[in-house]
């Protein structure tokens, strides 16, 4: 398996879980409607462990054209292999936001609330402000990536476990700083959903919200972008 295809599959594992969890609690007549806050950023914690795991050995499990960036930026990734990379998330993150509108489908036309369709997809944030919610997503970026470089030297590795610090690290920020926008963290994770949301025949579906969509995409390379420098000076 070549890196390319392993950035496809762990970016749609990462999509279908973590968009899946969203869907669970969202939509209408799901078991896991109304489970809350947790039960998502305990969902998306878990997609991040498995994706991880699945294919950090191939790919390094970037998962994220932010984290890509940054570790070009820091020196710890090709430039030749960014651009590749990229493709990969984005067509990952389509793939697997198309699995989960597969997968809940029904759901989505018992919904008639078009904001819960959108959320299953993609970010919006609580209150409406672009200075505040750029700011978040480079603030949450900047923690997540950051943290990345801090957790890349360690010398032990725990087989699939090693995935685990990753995962933690999603949660801390799920639970932490995900209230203003919903931590999309992740150019990929937000934009190539928003845009199966665009295309898929969604019953009774709204806008997809592109007035706000540059914000999780510029927010988390700006993000990623800090955190690489900061850790450049500090070493």
């Amino acid at each position: 398996m070549t890196p390319f295809v392993a950035e496809i599959i762990g970016t749609s594992l990462l999509i279908i879980l973590g968009d899946g969890v969203v869907a669970n609690v969202l939509l209408h007549k799901s078991k896991g409607n109304h489970g809350g806050w947790i039960v998502i950023t305990m969902g998306w914690a878990m997609a991040v462990f498995i994706a991880v795991y699945s294919v950090m050995n191939i790919s390094g499990a970037h998962l994220n054209p932010a984290l890509t960036i940054a570790l070009a930026t820091a020196g710890k990734f090709d430039w030749a292999n960014v651009p590749v990379y990229i493709a990969a998330q984005f067509i990952g993150a389509m793939l697997g936001a198309f699995i989960v509108w597969v997968t809940y489908r029904q759901h989505f036309d018992e919904t008639e609330d078009q904001d819960l369709q959108l959320a299953v997809f993609c970010n919006a944030p609580a209150i409406r402000s672009t200075v505040n919610n750029l700011l978040t997503e480079i603030i949450g970026t900047f923690v997540l990536v950051f943290g990345v470089f801090l957790v890349i030297p360690a010398s032990n590795t725990l087989g699939a476990l090693t995935a685990l610090p990753y995962a933690l690290l999603v949660l801390g920020i799920g639970l932490s700083l995900g209230g203003p926008t919903g931590y999309a963290i992740n150019p990929a994770r937000d934009l190539g959903p928003r845009i199966m949301h665009a295309i898929l025949p969604i019953k009774g579906k709204g806008s997809s919200d592109w007035g706000y969509s540059w914000i999780p995409v510029v927010g988390p390379v700006l993000g990623g972008l800090l955190a690489a420098l900061v850790f450049s000076i500090l070493q």
